[in-house]
């Protein structure tokens, strides 16, 4: 079973930045897409970034291009979002998720983390 762990989330002021990280416990990593989603409060969950299985195809929402990176490392399981310049709209729980596909990943997910906490005062 895929199993995902993130990790990197906290609270940072307006303007700062965080890298965010995910752990896949499989060994077949380099065979799923991933990408990132977040659900602020009283909002529906949406699609923030995602990778193809090689690295080489990403794609961003409207929202935070420009300023978060989306990037893996295949020999260590792990996925990551660099996410600069933060403002407090940015605010959410953060998760991470897998599925066989960049076109998959980004619309119905298989596998997903538990989510880590981001917050940015103003």
């Amino acid at each position: 079973q895929v199993q995902l762990v993130e990790s990197g989330g906290g609270l940072v002021q307006a303007g700062g930045s965080l890298r965010l990280s995910c752990t896949a416990s499989i060994r077949t990593f380099s065979t799923y897409a991933m990408a990132w989603f977040r659900q602020a409060p009283g909002k529906e969950r949406e699609s923030v970034a995602a990778i193809s299985t090689n690295g080489y195809s990403t794609t961003y929402a409207h929202s935070v291009k420009g300023r978060f990176t989306i990037s893996r490392e295949n020999a260590k399981n792990t996925v990551y979002l660099q996410m600069n310049s933060l403002k407090p709209e940015d605010t959410a729980v953060y998760y991470c998720a897998g599925d066989s596909s960049l076109s998959m990943v980004v619309r119905a997910p298989a596998y997903w983390g538990q989510g880590t906490q981001v917050t940015v005062s103003s």
